[in-house]
């Protein structure tokens, strides 16, 4: 089994010559037991019920579609928001924004018509240097006063990379540590593909890539880590799952977590898409019957023998005809879910009621 490399400088490398990726079983061999697959059900399925995504007004330039909104995050009560580029519109290395939570649950239950953002200074401390053909920001999560991110690349090929940081408890500022720089590998030959997601579990960090489907990727895995070392731990493997994973939840007390699950049709062929198991068992509703994109919500149990779906039905989002590409997601406890997309077809923060 390959190892991750906790890196400190970067070799030089073309950005324009890409080599193919590792194959799964090249990159990885895992020695858990592999997850067991939801059993699929052959009786007559009542079309489910999708939830419509209320649309929380957003203002300044996350407003423009250009933030590309790339991951959310909670840190204490206050909603961070990450751009994929955080350098966008900025000097220097850019900003993250934030958002009170007292402040979304009072417009969704009525009391207020707008919400406030901060703008909290981003200082990478060199990193976006150091990765050769940086590509922006992917993931993010917070675990106390340390934040942990993940940024994709193509050195030659694709790349993602974790690294970590702390934020100043009044938000004053998010710093990344210039030592921490952890290669993580590419579990598939996918351009623009790499590890979008990170999930937190007590003292564990686990970090998914984007494509999970059978073809693609049979022996899926999360990369995990333990906290607040980063010490790198054996691969947990990971269910097969079609369409990509672009964010997860952080797990509850249960080990249960919820991650985006999202599918653009013209990239089918790239992923290697098979057949959709969930939608076999769970049926599809109303606007997933008539359209080809995909956008639900799908839970997952975290064990430490193997993550496993659960036998939850996905939540499935009431379509529009243009798809809308959610790539970041957080619990509202008590609520539902708050979802952001990046640039297509425009910035869009959401919430998502419980079923």
């Amino acid at each position: 089994m390959k190892r991750f490399v906790i890196i400190f400088f970067l070799f030089a490398s073309s950005c324009t010559a890409p080599t193919p990726s590792p194959s799964p079983t090249q990159a990885l061999a895992p020695t858990a037991v592999a997850a067991s697959p939801v059993p699929l059900t052959a009786t007559t399925l009542a079309q489910p019920k999708e939830q419509v995504v209320t649309i929380i007004p957003l203002s300044g330039d996350l407003l423009d579609k250009k933030a590309e909104v790339s991951g959310l995050a909670w840190y204490k009560d206050t909603l961070i928001v990450m751009p994929q580029y955080p350098s966008w519109k900025s000097s220097g290395d850019g900003r993250l924004f934030a958002i009170p939570k007292a402040e979304i649950i009072a417009f969704l239950d009525g009391r207020a018509k707008t919400i406030s953002q901060k703008e909290i200074p981003f200082f990478a401390s060199g990193i976006t240097q150091k990765v050769k053909c940086y590509q922006g920001f992917e993931a993010i999560s917070f675990k106390e006063d340390r934040v942990y991110m993940t940024i994709e690349a193509e050195p030659g090929g694709m790349m993602g990379y974790l690294v970590s940081g702390t934020i100043k408890p009044d938000l004053s500022e998010i710093r990344l540590d210039a030592n921490i720089l952890i290669e993580m590998k590419p579990q598939a030959d996918v351009s623009n593909a790499s590890n979008e997601s990170l999930m937190l579990m007590n003292d564990r960090l686990i970090s998914f890539y984007e494509g999970n489907g059978a073809k693609l990727n049979p022996k899926s895995v999360g990369y995990a880590f333990a906290l607040p070392t980063l010490e790198v731990m054996p691969p947990i493997p990971f269910p097969n799952i079609e369409y990509r994973i672009t964010d997860a939840t952080a797990a509850d007390a249960d080990g249960k977590f919820w991650a985006i699950n999202y599918f653009f049709p013209s990239e089918s062929t790239k992923y290697k898409t098979g057949e959709d198991a969930l939608a076999k068992k769970f049926g599809k509703g109303a606007t997933h019957a008539k359209q080809l994109h995909v956008e639900r919500l799908v839970e997952f149990q975290y064990a430490a023998g193997g993550i496993t779906l659960t036998n939850t039905p996905p939540i499935q989002l009431q379509l529009e005809n243009d798809a809308r590409n959610w790539e970041g997601l957080v619990r509202l406890e008590g609520w539902g879910f708050l979802i952001a997309t990046d640039e297509h077809p425009k910035t869009v923060l959401g919430f998502v009621p419980l079923p």
